[in-house]
């Protein structure tokens, strides 16, 4: 029981679905600017469109949450 507790502390904070179902990506581009996030959910999603779900700088890294916009997005 004490196994499955601390497995549940370690796992992720972030949503996998937004509130309307479409997957979450975390697109991490630490160690570069925040354009470099841009570009890289720009090459995730369909036609370039995404919603930016949350934002992370700090010192365990950089990193966009992001929810493609549209009906597909390609996994990576």
């Amino acid at each position: 029981m004490a196994a499955l507790a601390t497995l549940a502390a370690c796992s992720s904070s972030y949503p996998l679905f937004t509130s309307d179902g479409r997957p979450t990506t975390m697109v991490d581009c630490s160690g570069a600017d925040w354009s470099l996030c841009q570009q890289r959910a720009q090459a995730l999603c369909p036609a370039s469109q995404y919603d930016v779900i949350d934002r992370r700088d700090g010192s365990d890294g950089r990193g966009l949450l992001v929810a493609c916009k549209g009906p597909k997005a390609s996994v990576q």
